[in-house]
């Protein structure tokens, strides 16, 4: 037996393993750094486990669209078009508006994320601001994700009008509103403030600056919520 020949093949092992034990440690942080990405991408894709991150201060609009008057600030980056804003609006949203904003604790303030590959998010936000302008926006908030479909149904320009004139609101200024792009660049800012925020889907959440990503079950707001009130 030649002891060498061994202990070369020993090291040569033990070298082999290290290798690819980095490798797979490697892979191993790759994935789970682009699982991440990918899950909380502009795409639009859901995160399976919504997360709950670091506070973030958000740069403040004074003149932001705003539901209820409660010390503690959830401030939603959303899109109308998007199927998760709508289902946290359809689920979570309800519980809040009922046990905290209804009760003057919370203030939810509407922020703007249309993603691009959302056909009608992009008007169907700056057909809000237009009713945020006559004062209607809670209500026009609620007809949007009540009406509007992933694949744009429902929020059309057409739609957005129609919307308009059955809430009762001044249909000249509104149109006017809309087809001149007067809301373009404050939904333009928005949008820049949430990617400066860390902002890369919707929808996401900062409340009192702490940030939630995806459409959360309510049992997570209310916890979260709870603990701010008591700051």
């Amino acid at each position: 037996m030649n002891i060498n020949s061994s202990k070369e093949d020993s090291e040569f092992f033990i070298a082999g393993s290290i290798l690819v034990g980095a490798i797979l440690i490697s892979v191993s942080i790759y994935l789970a750094a682009n699982k991440i990405v990918g899950d909380t991408s502009l795409t639009g894709t859901p995160n399976q486990n919504p997360i709950v991150l670091g506070k973030v201060e958000v740069e403040k609009r004074v003149d932001a669209p705003k539901i209820g008057s409660g010390k503690v600030e959830i401030v939603e980056f959303s899109d109308f078009q998007c199927p998760f804003c709508q289902q946290f609006f359809n689920t979570a949203y309800k519980e809040i508006k009922a046990k905290y904003i209804d009760t003057d604790k919370v203030t939810l303030v509407y922020r703007h994320f249309p993603l691009s590959l959302h056909v009608n998010a992009q008007k169907s936000a700056e057909a809000s601001e237009c009713a945020n302008k006559q004062g209607k926006f809670e209500v026009y908030y609620n007809t949007l994700f009540i009406n509007g479909k992933a694949d744009g149904t429902g929020l059309a320009v057409p739609d957005l009008k129609k919307y308009a004139a059955n809430l009762g609101l001044d249909t000249v200024k509104f149109n006017s509103c809309l087809d001149s792009g007067e809301a373009v660049e404050v939904v333009k800012k928005d949008f820049e403030v949430g990617q400066r925020s860390g902002v890369t889907g919707t929808p996401t959440f900062f409340i009192n600056g702490e940030k939630v990503i995806g459409a959360e079950k309510f049992s997570v707001f209310e916890q979260m919520i709870e603990r701010a009130l008591k700051q």
